[in-house]
């Protein structure tokens, strides 16, 4: 057996390493001295002092800068708002006028009012009529405080009278001034008005919103219409309550109070009268109406009666109707002609034509003569004029007539006078009995046209006056083409009755002439376009529409 070798068995301890391995009996692992901390330097870094005495300084005038132009920007903001605020109370106390006898918080919710009743304004058409209730109904309250503009309020009886479905009757404020009295009746039209638009609707208790009745699910409506897309849900039964009021509780409040004019009564009167019509029970329309009368009638200092209160027909030997009187009896025929009681419509609007006919003329002035419109003062007038507006606050507007004296003739008289006759030719148009009788309505009818035109284009119409007339052309003249188109589309019938004959000789010629009413249609057309450039300008209140079908 052959030995083995020493140098192989050497080899064989001695581990392998990479070549550039450390060697470690060159490294000495063992400190030649002790590491003391007081021999060694220190290598803590020195702390910089970030909040200096400079920096400190520039903090505090950085702060009292933020916080002055902080001050400086909300207090700004203030009196902007402020100044904001002033400038449209005063531009609202320019439009609606109240009375200064009442408090400023009273008068700015009185205009606040009005302005959200303003059909003219920002609105568009669109009245927040549950707002706007509010509003009139928190005026009277403070109208009613003795402890706020209610100071001499009196009932007319001790403790009140009570009515029945109405509750307490109106107060007595003949000790009241007339500017203040005239706006407490505004503030009861106003919710009267109100009441009306929101008859039928609820107010949800818990979300404080109104709701038509349709919408509210419950056992009373099995089937609830949607409400419109983007509005709130639908309310619950149990969690509603009527919107308003009814409006007889504050018609009957005017009605009954103690120091309206005979005018503002009669005028409240009148709009219960169309209210209950609208409500389908004409019994009742029909003794407002009568009640109307009797509020006219009575300040009449003739021996003679003026009118029949009965029949509503006018006496021409017993003196000139006052204005009241005139537009009761002008109610009353409007109310039997919708309810087809033309025997009784026709001779109570013939007699208030002929009292209107033999009022007195207007006396004619300088000023009279003299159109509003195209009146343009000069630069110096304009900037004294916009100087006084600025300084001097809006006075309330004089107090209007009391209609206990016959009207004049003025433009607006003359445009009622056209209205009469509408209504005459409607009538006459309408019964149908002969052919006579229909061209009888047209005829006046196309002289309420002619009548309303002229007056539109004289010079000083006013602007009730203006909007009166506006009307009545308007009316006219829709009467006027429905009457016309249907008396040419008999023509036209009975023309080709005519052409269509057994031999149908000289029919095709017959078909291309014209006839009466058909020239007739054109000459309308003619005369609407004629008139677009008076009627362009919107008037104040919407025009009527016909109170007879045709």
């Amino acid at each position: 057996m052959r030995p083995r070798l020493p140098v192989r068995r050497i080899l064989f301890l001695r581990p392998f390493r990479p070549p550039n391995a450390p060697r470690l009996f060159t490294q000495n692992t063992l400190s030649s001295r002790p590491q003391l901390p007081f021999l060694s330097a220190s290598r803590r870094r020195q702390t910089a002092r970030f909040l200096t005495t400079e920096r400190k300084q520039w903090i505090k005038d950085e702060v009292w800068l933020a916080g002055k132009y902080t001050a400086f920007l909300w207090v700004g903001g203030s009196l902007l708002l402020v100044i904001a605020f002033g400038v449209q109370q005063e531009w609202l106390d320019r439009k609606f006028p109240s009375p200064n006898e009442w408090s400023w918080i009273t008068r700015k919710d009185f205009r606040s009012a009005k302005w959200n009743e303003d059909h003219e304004g920002a609105n568009n058409g669109l009245v927040d009529w549950a707002r706007t209730g509010e509003a009139y109904r928190r005026l009277l309250r403070r109208l009613e405080d003795p402890k706020i503009d209610g100071a001499g309020l009196q009932d007319q009886d001790e403790g009140g009278i009570l009515v029945a479905g109405i509750g307490k009757t109106g107060f007595d404020i003949s000790k009241k001034p007339e500017t203040w009295r005239r706006g407490y009746y505004e503030v009861l039209l106003g919710a009267a008005r109100a009441a009306e638009h929101l008859d039928g609707w609820v107010r949800d208790t818990t979300r404080n919103i109104a709701f038509p009745a349709n919408v509210v699910i419950g056992l009373s409506n099995p089937n609830p219409r949607p409400v419109p897309p983007g509005a709130a849900a639908a309310p619950r039964e149990e969690d509603c309550e009527p919107a308003f009021e009814a409006p007889e509780i504050y018609y009957i409040r005017v009605l009954t109070t103690s120091g309206f004019t005979e005018k503002q009564r009669v005028d409240a009167a009148l709009a219960y009268g169309a209210w209950l019509e609208y409500k389908k029970t004409p019994e009742t329309a029909l003794e407002m109406y009568k009640w109307a009368l009797d509020i006219a009638t009575s300040s009449s200092t003739s021996s003679k009666s003026i009118i029949n209160t009965t029949t509503g027909i006018l006496d021409p030997s017993a003196g000139l109707p006052s204005s009241n009187i005139l537009s009761a009896a002008t109610a009353l025929a409007v109310y039997h002609a919708v309810h087809s009681d033309l025997s009784n419509a026709l001779p109570i609007f013939l007699s208030i034509l002929r009292a209107r006919k033999s009022l007195p003329e207007q006396p004619v002035t300088m000023h009279s003569t003299l159109n509003p419109d195209e009146e343009m003062p000069g630069f110096g007038k304009s900037a004294m004029n916009l100087v006084h507006s600025l300084m001097v606050p809006p006075s309330y507007p004089p107090p209007p007539g009391d209609g206990t004296t016959p009207p004049t003739r003025n433009p607006k008289e003359r445009c009622e006078e056209a209205g009469i006759m509408t209504y005459i030719g409607e009538i006459l148009y309408a019964s149908k009995e002969t052919k006579a009788s229909r061209e009888d309505g047209l005829a006046w009818t196309r002289e309420a046209v002619d009548i309303a035109e002229e007056q539109l284009r004289r010079k000083g119409v006013d602007k009730d006056g203006k909007n009166t007339c506006k009307q009545c052309l308007e009316v006219g003249l829709g009467n006027w083409k429905t009457m016309v188109s249907q008396m040419a589309k008999e023509e036209k019938e009975a023309k080709a009755q005519k052409a269509g004959g057994w031999l149908g000789f000289g029919g095709e010629s017959q078909k291309d002439v014209a006839g009466r009413w058909e020239r007739e249609e054109h000459v309308i057309v003619e005369r609407q376009r004629r008139a677009m450039d008076i009627l362009a300008s919107p008037s104040q209140a919407p025009p009527s529409s016909s109170y007879l079908q045709v």
